[in-house]
């Protein structure tokens, strides 16, 4: 039997590829004329990406359609190429970036993402290049707290890859999974889902040269705290708290999992939310509703920073549901306080830098 190329592009024209819906050849996945050598043929595929979920099965679906099609004595090698470059190795993932910083609490409803969110826009204004990710993939606030629920990220080429642009306010680079799911619809996912998604929005964006990386991380310990141990060198962690005997005890667990010793994640200190309410029309006034200085003496007990206490003030709130964080009225109290506690992570991450090796990411069989 004489093999040549129509023989072989008609068989590959049967097999259907699930991306597309559409035969290999209509879908301009035959990179090349096939090669022929007595019964040997080399094809070349060219897929959209390496991570493509449909590549092996398309790939055995081409190899059965010859040996059906044409015979099955064809010797087939089929040689698959991407059209954007593959995602870098863990340990290369965000060369540019010099520190991040997880955001973390043990329990929910403490102010995480407010913390988050203002100390991310007053890193900016103290002239550092900043990005933050919302990581939290079930319950992702930032679009909102960024007035950006109407944002939806593009893809840039760069240097041969297909990459998500963050999108840009307050000068702070934002990635969340909000800008790709319906807002008014639950995110029904698997763990696994949930964590690929986290992954794309790491390794698949173009973060840029950034100062400091904050993410904003979800309440508790769970697989995506684990995918961001596994995925990325973590500078330090902030835990943030409120002065409420049950928020510490929770925040002792977050304290504990950057603690293990195979993930060895420095404290960098604690934040202490909701300190104090202070009333509008009495500035002076501090009335201690969820207790006094319960974050200052769990700081004490665990031997970090307390690196802030912020008051309980109504604007806080309305500023965040307004997209517009507190950080950005430059001349307010609370604004004032973000700005300190900037100042505070800049100086214990600078000491962190000097006196403790680079965090190693967290190998695990899971």
């Amino acid at each position: 039997m004489t093999l040549y190329p129509k023989l072989i592009m008609d068989a590959l024209a049967t097999v259907t590829y699930a991306g597309t819906k559409k035969n290999l050849v209509e879908s301009g996945m035959v990179a090349d004329t096939p090669a022929i050598n007595g019964m040997k043929v080399k094809i070349v595929l060219l897929f959209p990406r390496d991570t493509d979920p449909f590549l092996k099965s398309t790939v055995k679906a081409a190899e059965a359609a010859i040996h059906y099609h044409v015979s099955k004595d064809v010797e087939v090698e089929i040689v698959t190429e991407f059209q954007s470059k593959p995602r870098p190795e863990v340990e290369k993932l965000l060369p540019g970036v010099k520190n991040i910083i997880a955001v973390s609490s043990g329990k929910g409803g403490v102010g995480k993402s407010t913390v988050s969110a203002n100390l991310a826009i007053s890193l900016a204004r103290l002239g550092y290049k900043v990005g933050l990710l919302d990581t939290d993939i079930f319950g992702p606030s930032m679009p909102k707290m960024f007035h950006l629920e109407d944002a939806r990220p593009y893809a840039v080429n760069k240097d041969g890859r297909d990459l998500i642009e963050p999108v840009e306010q307050y000068g702070v680079k934002l990635l969340s999974i909000g800008f790709f799911v319906n807002p008014n619809t639950a995110t029904l996912w698997r763990g696994g889902m949930a964590t690929n998604a986290l992954k794309q929005l790491i390794a698949d964006a173009d973060w840029g040269e950034l100062d400091y990386f904050i993410l904003d991380t979800p309440p508790g310990t769970s697989d995506i705290h684990l995918t961001l141990l596994q995925t990325l060198s973590i500078t330090g962690a902030i835990i943030v708290s409120t002065p409420q005997q049950v928020a510490l005890a929770d925040a002792r667990k977050g304290i504990d999992m950057y603690r293990n010793d195979k993930v060895n994640v420095p404290i960098l200190g604690l934040v202490e939310n909701m300190a104090w309410f202070t009333p509008a029309e009495l500035p002076e006034n501090r009335y201690y509703i969820f207790g006094k200085e319960g974050c200052k003496r769990l700081a004490d007990e665990m031997g970090v920073p307390l690196l802030a206490q912020i008051p309980l003030v109504q604007s806080i709130c309305d500023s965040g549901d307004a997209g517009e964080p507190v950080a950005t009225h430059i001349d307010t109290m609370t604004a004032q306080a973000f700005i300190n506690l900037a100042q505070a992570v800049v100086t214990v991450v600078n000491r962190r830098n000097r006196e403790q090796p680079k965090t190693k990411i967290v190998k695990t069989n899971s």
